[in-house]
């Protein structure tokens, strides 16, 4: 499913924002039950969301194709192909920067686009995801000191273990990092720091929209620009 908006300006570089699902979850119903495309276009970024289906209401974190060496930089073309016959986007735009979301089991394709997509991914939204892949997710924020990471987690679920163990590599490494509850954050906060990891009282279905977490942090990204 991809997602554009009407007032897009997209001449030479058009940004992707691209959201991954959890378990028992599909395109369509991840983006009405997480009211995702009304964040998207509320955050007014000029840039076009995309929702790439894995494994369709199943208890799976698999992500297919995408999971396999360039699959990520193919599925990146057939977007820009596909805007490009839409006229959505110049006939001489190229992909610019990219953001990665998701949730809950997102985090294995997530990971593995990191290592094997062979396209350049500047920012990585984690909501309640980290269960494991992390050394993939280390490798990728030590590859370029400017990649950005969010990563915001529940209780008991296993996301805050894996959650602490990643800030504990983050710390012997001395990679700067900041940890904070839910209630904290700012937009100054956002904005400055790289590595976040936002510790969320709410439930694990809540993260993303129970407040619109997804557009607090989509406005607040250093990557992407707004439309006027």
């Amino acid at each position: 499913m991809i997602v554009t908006p009407r007032n897009l300006d997209a001449n030479k570089k058009v940004d992707l924002v691209f959201w991954f699902h959890g378990w028992f979850n599909n395109i369509d119903t991840a983006a009405v039950f997480f009211a995702l495309i009304k964040q998207f276009e509320t955050s007014k970024l000029n840039a076009v969301l995309v929702l790439a289906e894995t494994a369709k209401n199943a208890p799976d974190s698999y992500g297919g194709k995408l999971e396999y060496n360039n699959s990520f930089k193919e599925l990146v073309g057939d977007v820009i192909q596909k805007l490009k016959k839409e006229k959505a986007i110049a006939k001489n735009c190229g992909a610019g920067n990219i953001l990665l979301a998701g949730h809950s089991g997102a985090y294995r394709v997530m990971a593995n686009i990191l290592q094997n997509g062979n396209m350049p991914v500047q920012e990585v939204i984690l909501f309640d995801a980290l269960y494991g892949q992390t050394d993939k997710y280390m490798n990728w924020l030590q590859a370029d000191n400017t990649h950005r990471f969010i990563n915001i987690y529940t209780d008991g679920g296993g996301t805050d273990g894996e959650s602490k163990e990643m800030v504990k590599q983050l710390i012997k490494l001395n990679i700067d990092r900041d940890t904070v509850e839910e209630a904290d954050v700012t937009v100054q906060l956002l904005q400055a720091q790289r590595i976040l990891f936002i510790h969320s009282l709410h439930k694990h279905n809540d993260i993303i929209n129970s407040p619109d977490n997804f557009q607090f942090f989509l406005e607040n990204t250093t990557f992407l620009k707004r439309r006027l």
